[in-house]
């Protein structure tokens, strides 16, 4: 992450993936309302308006399945890692349409009374006889406060207030507003139509859900059992150098850390697989100018030293690597955070280069860096290549 590089930014590609979804929540909003407005005679104000909230309701809970979707289907496929980048666009957006559903659910539902509106929504009629009677808007009141937290903490400063790990809770608490939605619209449900349709769509997003979220940790476990036995020093066997593909890694569990092990112009060198800005797999990611690229948001990384280019001071740890009877092995504890390693050699491997002496390869060209690893120098005719 050089110099000009902006961890948010609004490339052409964010460009046209927001614009592209403006224009299907346009779509959406206007065929929903249309269609329904069709089968009510003569509407009213009020009708309208609850029209117009329960496509809105209907488009964030879509949404929000969406969002929580691309997380496990990008383990299942990684076609779908193109998404990831987009992901709290998407959330953001939900978070919008979801607000102005409550919103106008509010003037609707609780004006024009004894109560405030704020009253009225978590009182609701005072009886809870029965399931209909519940005030079924206080559990979404409680999940649009979480995803009000969510949205408001989506920039990049919050990760380095909050801390990765701290950042990334305040995110998994949107399965708990999913939890809050889901008996939000259930109990709604119950109290406004018989239609079983709105039913049986709610359980079949809920299974979807379960279903590519059991499939995608079916596969991390599996990943997770192929650990080798440890030597006498407690390193993990990989694999033979020539089984990873020049430019890409190959990860393998160290302990209780999944270690990404790249192989690449120089020789072999182990970093960790979680990336420091927003825990991505950076071992799924490839090499751009003899630097790890992490294929969430495109943070890069010293192979060598696990340092990124500045002024981004982030680190990941790097780990020991040997080549022993024609295997790699990777050592059970990283080395401190920084320190400079020399990649572990590949007997016969041919030279393809890839220029990081004085030059990293960035998407809007290429620009000058300061830090660089040592033993990196390059001859002129290599320079530029990548991997």
């Amino acid at each position: 992450m050089t110099t000009p590089y902006r961890a948010i930014q609004w490339t052409k590609q964010k460009a046209y993936f927001d614009l592209a979804l403006l224009c299907a929540v346009f779509l959406y909003l206007t065929l929903f309302t249309a269609i329904s407005l069709a089968r009510i005679a003569r509407p009213d104000y009020p009708e309208i308006g609850a029209v117009v909230s329960r496509a809105l309701a209907t488009l964030a809970l879509l949404l929000l399945h969406f969002v929580l979707a691309i997380g496990p289907l990008s383990r299942i496929n990684p076609a779908f890692v193109v998404l990831i980048p987009h992901r709290r666009h998407l959330g953001v957006v939900m978070f919008l349409v979801a607000m102005a559903h409550a919103g106008l659910s509010t003037v609707l539902r609780h004006t024009g009374g004894v109560l405030n509106p704020l009253a009225s929504i978590v009182l609701g009629n005072g009886q809870i006889v029965s399931p209909g009677e519940w005030p079924f808007e206080v559990f979404g009141l409680a999940a649009l406060i979480v995803l009000a937290a969510q949205a408001a903490t989506s920039h990049d400063f919050w990760i380095a207030y909050l801390s990765p790990e701290g950042w990334k809770r305040l995110q998994m608490l949107g399965y708990v507003a999913y939890a809050l939605i889901l008996v939000h619209a259930v109990l709604g449900v119950v109290r406004e139509s018989r239609n079983p349709l709105f039913a049986i769509l709610l359980i079949a997003g809920m299974v979807v859900l379960l279903l590519l979220h059991r499939k995608a940790a079916a596969i991390e476990w599996a990943r997770d059992r192929e650990t080798g036995i440890p030597d006498s020093e407690g390193y993990i066997p990989v694999c033979p150098p020539e089984h990873i593909p020049l430019g890409r890694a190959r990860i393998v569990r160290v302990g209780n850390e999944r270690v990404a092990v790249f192989r690449y112009w120089q020789g072999i060198s182990a970093v960790s697989n979680v990336c420091p800005h927003q825990c991505g797999p950076l071992g799924e990611g490839g090499m751009v100018a003899g630097c790890v690229r992490c294929p969430w948001h495109g943070a890069i990384f010293f192979p060598q030293n696990g340092l990124a280019p500045p002024p981004n001071d982030q680190c990941v740890p790097t780990f020991p690597v040997k080549l022993v009877d024609g295997c790699i092995y990777v050592g059970p504890a990283p080395f401190p955070l920084g320190y400079e390693s020399h990649p572990l050699p590949v007997p016969g491997q041919k030279g393809r280069a890839a220029s990081v002496a004085g030059q990293i390869q960035s998407e809007r060209g290429v620009v000058s860096s300061q830090r660089k690893p040592a033993g990196l120098e390059l001859p002129a005719e290599t320079a530029g290549e990548e991997i």
